[in-house]
């Protein structure tokens, strides 16, 4: 399976993210507070966000989405990789994703922009989507990462778009490429099945 843009860059970084992981276990910093951390940032974000202090509110998501990255490697130094704190992560991420995106709504009704909500609900159920549609995948045994709109692409689409007070933009690349992204994970699901049906 080819390396996705993420594998790539968690390979560029590993060193960097492991040596930062001791760091951070040795100071008694847990995994899951790692978590929370990157969670409540972007609630900060959102709440930043929703009330019109894009610039704020983007660089503060700058500042804590990288936490996302540093709870693996946090976890590995304490030797306590768990089925439960990768369950963890994959729900704190969804939320995550999903304040912004609540945060951009409430902004665009404030201004009185339809489009601008639904252009958010339609990023949103997206990104839900491209998520959801690996983990379905993996409860049938196949493994997709395909996809041009990743959640690390998303964030690198987000984060400028909010900083530079020009949201619309990057909901826009992120509405259509992520639900793109959607649908070829449903179509790679689709032929890998029919291939082991054929292989049985």
């Amino acid at each position: 399976m080819p390396m996705t843009f993420t594998d790539k860059l968690r390979l560029f970084f590993q060193q960097f993210l492991e040596n930062v992981g001791q760091t951070l276990f040795h100071l008694g910093i847990s995994a899951n507070i790692i978590t929370l951390l990157g969670l409540a940032g972007s609630v900060a974000a959102s709440i930043l966000v929703a009330t019109g202090h894009l610039l704020a509110g983007g660089i503060t998501l700058l500042c804590t989405g990288p936490l996302d990255a540093l709870d693996g490697a946090v976890a590995r130094a304490q030797g306590e990789e768990t089925a439960f704190g990768a369950f963890f992560d994959s729900i704190s991420d969804r939320y995550s994703e999903l304040v912004i995106f609540l945060g951009l709504t409430i902004f665009f009704l404030e201004q009185q922009d339809g489009a601008g909500v639904i252009l958010a609900f339609i990023a949103a159920a997206g990104s839900v989507l491209v998520s959801y549609t690996r983990a379905r995948a993996q409860g049938v045994g196949i493994e997709v990462k395909a996809g041009f709109m990743t959640r690390v692409e998303r964030y690198l689409v987000l984060v400028p778009g909010i900083i530079f007070q020009i949201p619309k933009i990057s909901l826009w690349i992120i509405a259509i490429l992520a639900n793109l992204t959607a649908l070829q994970r449903i179509w790679i699901v689709r032929n890998q099945t029919k291939k082991i049906e054929k292989e049985k």
